[in-house]
């Protein structure tokens, strides 16, 4: 299945482990009431997420700030529902959203088992674009944090995935060869191709339904790693 023998696992977070996706709408649900925000949940989440994405990879590219990916997501989510919303609510439930989001804690589908059957015979570690001050909430709030030696995140390395130096860092914190890793996430360019750049190895967990390919091996259930590795 490998080219080499894998002795280190880095997982992203975000979408791999941790389920943003419900975790999120559980926060909007909170959030929307306590600012008062008159607006359908269902259809405000349909809109945001696809706005969210688009946010995330101009963020990735240097090409938006931390503050201006908060603000505009929910602002361009607003507009497009055409629902009034004054700058003020934005900037209180942008800051909502953060305070609250690692509160739930829920994990995707076999993120447990995976990571109980991996734990003897790997070293695992995370490699993420998240937020420092969020990220180590989620891992110890879904109790996961236990599992992984090293947490690199793109605050801490000062470059977001898929930047060399992040995977690089990760390498150097983790003391392994590349040929010797495996990088498990749902990002094909930010976790997969940045991976391999740097000759690790890699998985791809196809979370958000992407086309097949033929760039490394594809899963659909976490729980199909313990057929890989």
């Amino acid at each position: 299945m490998f080219d080499h023998e894998v002795t280190d696992v880095f997982f992203d977070l975000d979408h791999t482990l941790w389920d943003f996706e419900k975790n999120s709408a559980l926060t909007f649900a909170k959030i929307l009431v306590d600012n008062k925000v008159s607006v359908d949940l269902n259809g405000f989440l349909e809109v945001y997420a696809p706005i969210n994405l688009q946010m995330w990879a101009l963020y990735r590219e240097n090409a938006i700030s931390k503050s201006e990916l908060r603000y505009q997501r929910l602002k361009k989510t607003f507009d497009t529902l055409h629902v009034s919303v004054s700058d003020e609510v934005i900037n209180r439930l942008a800051h909502d959203y953060i305070l609250h989001l690692s509160s739930f804690t829920h994990l995707l589908p076999n993120t447990v088992e995976t990571l109980e059957y991996l734990f003897p015979k790997y070293r695992l570690h995370i490699i993420t674009n998240g937020f420092q001050e969020v990220q180590t909430k989620k891992l110890r709030g879904s109790g996961i944090h236990h599992y992984f030696q090293k947490i690199i995140d793109s605050e801490m390395a000062g470059v977001k995935k898929p930047h060399p130096h992040i995977f690089q860092m990760a390498l150097e914190m983790a003391s392994v060869d590349p040929k010797n890793s495996l990088m498990i996430g749902d990002n094909m360019e930010a976790d997969i191709l940045g991976a391999k750049a740097l000759g690790m190895q890699a998985l791809h967990y196809n979370f958000h339904g992407d086309d097949n390919h033929e760039v490394c091996t594809m899963i659909h259930d976490l729980i199909e790693i313990k057929n890989i590795l």
